[in-house]
């Protein structure tokens, strides 16, 4: 079974986790910022931290802002949503911001709603975001995780991505993934 794509330029995803009828992967869209206030105000605490490195209570209107105005070319956003609810219901988000300086590299981030997670969702997205990077001319991903997050580590990791300590603070910890020639 393949989850639903609703937008255009959008490629499959073949959901690996075991109840993934009733969602699809789309690209992010001008009208879901409520929807995108609603994912993080669910996210528990942990993983709001886990996701921004700080214990972010509620997304500032500027960080609202960063996150929901994307111009899916250098700003890539994917989120996965369930059908059927009566209002859009995200369970993961996940993007790509190229470097304006070095456009054939670019960041990652990730969030997984917490009753969602440890279902194989995250490590799909990852392989997703790969994927559409390399796709966009992007050959260089990053990524910057908190030493602690045990799970995020494996699952770059398990992407293939090179751990290493960041080069300017002791509790991140950074994954690089470079496309395969």
């Amino acid at each position: 079974m393949r989850a639903t794509l609703s937008r255009p330029g959008a490629s499959p995803l073949t959901p690996v986790w075991p109840d993934a009828r009733g969602t699809r992967l789309r690209l992010l869209a001008p009208e879901d910022v409520e929807a995108e206030r609603r994912f993080f105000n669910d996210l528990s605490l942990n993983s709001r931290h886990q996701r921004f490195h700080v214990g972010l209570r509620e997304l500032s209107p500027a960080l609202l802002t960063l996150l929901t105005e994307v111009d899916q070319q250098r700003h890539r956003a994917w989120i996965v949503e369930q059908l059927g609810a009566p209002t859009p219901t995200f369970i993961a988000d996940a993007r790509f911001v190229s470097d304006a300086a070095e456009p054939g590299r670019a960041e990652f981030a990730l969030a997984v709603a917490d009753a969602w997670q440890g279902r194989g969702l995250g490590r799909r997205l990852l392989a997703h975001l790969q994927a559409d990077a390399r796709a966009q001319g992007v050959h260089t991903l990053f990524g910057e995780v908190l030493a602690e997050n045990r799970r995020m580590l494996a699952l770059m990791r398990d992407a293939g991505m090179r751990l290493q300590p960041h080069p300017a603070d002791g509790w991140l910890i950074r994954g690089i993934w470079t496309a395969p020639d």
